[in-house]
C-alpha cells in the first residue's frame, strides 16, 4: 500500500512518545483536568455497550489447512480488573487529541482490550494523547506541538478517580502499548511503585515500549519469569527473526545509562520456559489488516481461504522467543514456513512505504496482536495465582 511520508507518520510514530515527551509545547493556560466522572471520559467501562463490546470471532486455521471458529462471551461477574492506555492512534489535528471517541480509539482497543473482557473488567480512559499530527511534526523536524504532560496527567487523574470509585480493593492488571506504554510507565513510577497500591497489582503489561531494567527491576517491580508470578511486569518489543533491529532503531535499544530493555515473553512464561527459550505465540491477527492502527490489506492466511470472521489464529505458525543482542534486547518472533503446509508463509505487521519496509520499527503495529491469547491467559493464570476465584 502506497504511503506518502505524512502516511508514514500514521502508521509508524506510535512509538515517539517518548521522543515527544522531552519536546513538550510551552503551554500559556493549563487545561482544565477531565471529569473522569463522566461516562464519556472512557473508551471502555465495565457494564455497558461500548467501544470493547465488539465482535472477538475468530477463524482457526489448523496447519492441514482445516478451519473452525471460535467464538467469544465476555466473562459475567470477572473478580479483577484491567486498567488499559490506549498507544498513538489519534488522527485530531491539534498536537494533543480531544475527547471526542474517534474510529481510531475504538478500533485500536478492537484490538489490544477487548478480548480480555472475557476474564476481567475492562477500563480504558479516553485522554488528551499526543497525536499523529504532532509526531509526524517531529519526523519532518518541525518541532513538536504535543504536550505528553498533559496526557500522562488525564491517564493519573482516571486512575485516582478508578481507584477511588470503581476499584474497592479489587486487583488489577496495569496494560498498555507504545504512547499508552510509556504512559504507564510513568505511571507505575510514580502512583504504584512503593503505594499501598501496589499490593494490589497482579501484573503490568508495558509492551511496544522499552522498559530500562536494573537487576531484573523496574523500580522495584521485578521482571516477571514465571506465570504464576505476580506484582511483575511483562514487556517486549518485536522484530522478525530474520530482521532483527538496525542500529538506528529505537526499540530494544539499551538508553544511555546502559540499562538494558526488558523483555518477557507471555507465551514462554506459559510453557514454563525461560523467556529467552522459543515457545509458540497464540497470535490472533486481524482478518482486516489493523494492527494498532490500521495497515494493509493482509494476504491470503491460507489457499483457496475466504475469512468471515474479524480475527484469524494459526496455531503453531508463530514462535518468538527473547534475544540480546549487542546493544538490544527484543522479541524475535519466527514464522513457521513450511511448504506442506496451505496456509501462509508470511505476516503483515511492518510499517511499510511505498515499497520500503522500516525495519527500525519491527512489528510494532502488531506487538500484542502476536501474543494476545497468551496476555489473556496469562492474566488468568496470574490472578489466580494472586488469589482470585
Amino acid at each position: 500500500m502506497k504511503r506518502t511520508l505524512a502516511g508514514l507518520a500514521a502508521m509508524a510514530v506510535l512509538g515517539l512518545a517518548g521522543a515527544a515527551s522531552a519536546q513538550t509545547a510551552t503551554q500559556t493556560a493549563a487545561p482544565a483536568p477531565n471529569d473522569y466522572s463522566k461516562p464519556e471520559s472512557w473508551l471502555c467501562l465495565p457494564g455497558r455497550a461500548d467501544a470493547c463490546a465488539v465482535d472477538q470471532t475468530t477463524t482457526i486455521v489448523q496447519a492441514d489447512g482445516k478451519t473452525s471458529v471460535e467464538t467469544f462471551k465476555a466473562a459475567a461477574a470477572p473478580a479483577y480488573d484491567c486498567f488499559y492506555v490506549y498507544p498513538t492512534v489519534s488522527t485530531d489535528p491539534g498536537g494533543n487529541s480531544d475527547m471526542t471517541i474517534d474510529e481510531a480509539e475504538r478500533r485500536v482497543v478492537e484490538q489490544q482490550l477487548a478480548r480480555f473482557a472475557s476474564t476481567c473488567r475492562v477500563f480504558a480512559p479516553m485522554y488528551r494523547q499526543v497525536t499523529l499530527a504532532a509526531l509526524r511534526a517531529v519526523m519532518l523536524g518541525v518541532g513538536a506541538t504535543g504536550n505528553a504532560t498533559l496526557a500522562y496527567g488525564d491517564v493519573r487523574d482516571a486512575w485516582a478517580w478508578y481507584l477511588q470509585n470503581e476499584n474497592k480493593g479489587r486487583p488489577v492488571i496495569l496494560m498498555g502499548h507504545s504512547q499508552g506504554a510509556r504512559v504507564l510507565q510513568g505511571l507505575l513510577t510514580n502512583e504504584v511503585d512503593g503505594k499501598p497500591v501496589q499490593k494490589q497489582l497482579i501484573a503490568a503489561y508495558i509492551i511496544g515500549m522499552n522498559t530500562p531494567v536494573v537487576d531484573g527491576k523496574y523500580g522495584s517491580i521485578p521482571l516477571c519469569d514465571k506465570a504464576d508470578q505476580t506484582g511483575c511486569l511483562v514487556t517486549y518489543v518485536s522484530f522478525r527473526e530474520a530482521s532483527p533491529p538496525p542500529p538506528v532503531s529505537r526499540f530494544g535499544r539499551t538508553d544511555a545509562e546502559g540499562r538494558r530493555a526488558g523483555c518477557v515473553s507471555p507465551a514462554a512464561l506459559l510453557a514454563g520456559k525461560a523467556s529467552a527459550e522459543s515457545a509458540p505465540l497464540n497470535a490472533y491477527l486481524s482478518a482486516k489488516g489493523f494492527g494498532a492502527v490500521s495497515g494493509a490489506t493482509p494476504k491470503p492466511f491460507a489457499k483457496d481461504l475466504t475469512v468471515a470472521t474479524p480475527f484469524v489464529s494459526m496455531p503453531g505458525l508463530l514462535s518468538a522467543k527473547c534475544v540480546a543482542q549487542g546493544d538490544f534486547t527484543y522479541l524475535s518472533v519466527k514464522v513457521n514456513a513450511d511448504p506442506a503446509d496451505p496456509r501462509t508463509d508470511e505476516i503483515s505487521g511492518d510499517v511499510v512505504v511505498g515499497p520500503i519496509t522500516l525495519k527500525d520499527w519491527g512489528l510494532h503495529l502488531i506487538d500484542v496482536n502476536l501474543q494476545m491469547g497468551d496476555l489473556v491467559a496469562l492474566a488468568d493464570r496470574q490472578a489466580k495465582a494472586y488469589g482470585v476465584k
